[in-house]
């Protein structure tokens, strides 16, 4: 088979007939042998509806459903793995995206041979604030990742089938799946200019919480891939740093007052210093940080997947 479409879906019923129809056409125009999985991410209108009728009418179409909304990254993750093409495309279900980028997608796949390729919005039909907020969000994934990408959110991805079959997504790390495949190995990541459209049905289901939460999910992706698989590297390097910091202190106290004590001077009590207890602080901070590393050690040596390695060739 050559493509899958993955599509995750939430409240999207008006859309979805009119979506459907457009990929159907568009891949019978261009040859393509292709699935579409449409992921109801615990839908609460009649989504699911649509999509049994839809499946019964075309036999391309898969569906799968959730009993409750789990967020995008558990229906990629569930499309990830139902998915047979030799190309995974995704994209939204509420026609922003258009299909017909599709065989430009899958050139790039194909014949240029990139492990994934993301849709750039370069013309976005979003409100003001969305455009300023998204930039300086792409902007800091774009230095904090090295992956020279302006768009890392853009739902129209596309993808060789080992990638998604090599990844895990989870969370809310949907967001960060160029990072995830960077991880894992695959260094050719490219990406495309695509049409934005403006929303023709429903409202959209993100606020500006996601940017904040967009951050935070950074910082976690950024621990993970840096040092999900030695944590002490980090938390014990803070930690000694921090503990032999807060102890050169005590020491300087303590050998400030034995001069004054060696020359017959009235030497001040050490604890009616503010340093001594900014000191103590900063050894407890750093102990703690140092102790935080070792049960990570701890727990990462226990896992199940410690020395699970991707490989790529064996003759």
């Amino acid at each position: 088979m050559d493509i899958s479409v993955v599509v995750p879906l939430y409240n999207e019923e008006e859309s979805l007939p009119e979506l459907a129809s457009w990929i159907d056409r568009v891949c019978s125009e261009n040859g393509f042998s292709y699935e579409l999985l449409l992921i109801d991410d615990g839908s609460s209108d009649n989504s699911w509806d649509v999509v049994t009728l839809l499946a019964s009418e075309n036999q391309h179409i898969r569906g799968i459903s959730f009993r409750r909304n789990y967020g995008k990254a558990a229906a990629l993750h569930t499309g990830f793995k139902s998915a047979r093409g030799d190309v995974v495309i995704t994209m939204d279900a509420d026609l922003q995206d258009s299909p017909d980028e599709i065989p430009g997608l899958c050139q790039m796949i194909k014949e240029e041979q990139y492990d994934l390729v993301s849709g750039w919005k370069k013309k976005r039909h979003d409100p003001l604030i969305k455009r300023i907020t998204s930039k300086l969000y792409n902007f800091t994934a774009r230095k904090v990742s090295r992956i020279k990408l302006h768009d890392f959110n853009c739902g129209l991805k596309a993808y060789r089938s080992d990638v998604v079959k090599s990844i895990e997504v989870f969370g809310e790390m949907h967001r960060y799946i160029p990072m995830l495949a960077k991880q894992a190995g695959y260094r050719k990541i490219g990406e495309k200019i695509v049409k934005h459209r403006s929303r023709k049905y429903g409202i959209t289901k993100y606020g500006l919480d996601r940017f904040i939460k967009g951050y935070l999910d950074l910082l976690t992706i950024t621990f993970i891939t840096r040092f999900g698989k030695s944590p002490m590297h980090l938390f014990g390097l803070l930690g000694s740093f921090m503990f032999f910091a807060g102890f050169a202190l005590v020491l300087y106290l303590g050998i400030r007052k034995l001069s004054f004590v060696s020359v017959g001077l009235r030497a001040p009590l050490i604890t009616d210093s503010p340093y001594f207890y900014i000191s103590l602080a900063v050894m407890i901070i750093g102990t703690m940080l140092f102790m935080t590393g070792f049960i990570g050690e701890l727990i990462n040596r226990n896992s199940t997947t410690r020395n699970e390695y991707l490989i790529k060739n064996e003759i």
